[in-house]
């Protein structure tokens, strides 16, 4: 009964968030575009799979995805884990899952997977789906764990995603032309449906378990960390790559040569 009472309210809140983007593309194809509304069956049906798709997406993230990740930061985090005086260093196993856990989401994420079949695509093979996602989730795994670090000391969040940055932009100085639209993009599509719950929870189970940190303050700030440094992670995997191409391509020229 709890679960029927919890979907009908889920339910009814969804459809109230997706109503003004249906309002507006309605109003835009009837009274801009002057078209009645093609396949209006298909529609509907599409609309009310959307509808209680998001209503199950919710549900879950409330009852599972936060709570797991909540009470796993609150176990590797808990005093008789890493002492009552605990150092930075006291938290490796923190630091471990958060990378572990920030590279799983990342790989299963749905918009990614899109964006990395879709350069394949358009690129001819030229970038491979499954190693820019692999850069991508590396990034991420990156991030999170060194954003748990920033929560575990305490050092401000500035400092942090200042420095990325800088990097960021550094490295897009240098970077191909080709390859900058699509890192920052992927930088983007990380924080997503699969993501970003599972990051949050885990920054504010993080932060509601150290001595001295506070959920509102230190917990929030992860998810800046898995948008910043996928940037920098797939920027720093074109640029290896292309390396490598050159030291290749000059190798053999010098063997040519010798021979």
């Amino acid at each position: 009964m709890d679960f029927v009472v919890t979907f009908a309210l889920t339910a009814w809140q969804t459809t109230l968030d997706v109503l003004p983007i249906v309002g507006i593309l309605v109003a835009f194809q009837v009274a801009v575009l002057r078209r009645k509304l093609p396949n209006l069956r298909r529609i509907v049906a599409s609309f009310v799979c959307v509808l209680l798709g998001l209503t199950l997406f919710l549900i879950g993230l409330e009852k599972a995805l936060f709570p797991i990740g909540e009470t796993m930061a609150n176990q590797l985090a808990a005093p008789e884990t890493a002492g009552a005086y605990a150092v930075w260093s006291d938290y490796l196993l923190v630091y471990a899952f958060a990378a572990a856990i920030g590279f799983a989401a990342t790989v299963a994420e749905p918009p990614l997977i899109a964006v990395a079949l879709k350069a394949q695509e358009v690129s001819g093979g030229a970038v491979h789906a499954w190693g820019l996602r692999i850069a991508v989730a590396v990034g991420v795994a990156f991030g999170v764990a060194l954003g748990c670090l920033r929560i575990v000391t305490g050092t401000p969040l500035p400092w942090y995603i200042a420095v990325a940055y800088c990097i960021v932009i550094a490295q897009t100085f240098r970077a191909s032309p080709n390859i900058v639209p699509l890192a920052y993009d992927s930088g983007g599509v990380t924080t997503s449906t699969v993501t970003v719950p599972v990051v949050a929870a885990l920054g504010l189970g993080l932060a509601a378990s150290v001595p001295g940190r506070s959920p509102l303050i230190d917990g929030f700030g992860l998810i800046a960390f898995a948008s910043v440094f996928p940037i920098m992670s797939v920027l720093g995997y074109a640029m290896a790559a292309s390396w490598l191409d050159r030291s290749r391509r000059s190798r053999r020229r010098t063997k040519k040569e010798d021979n």
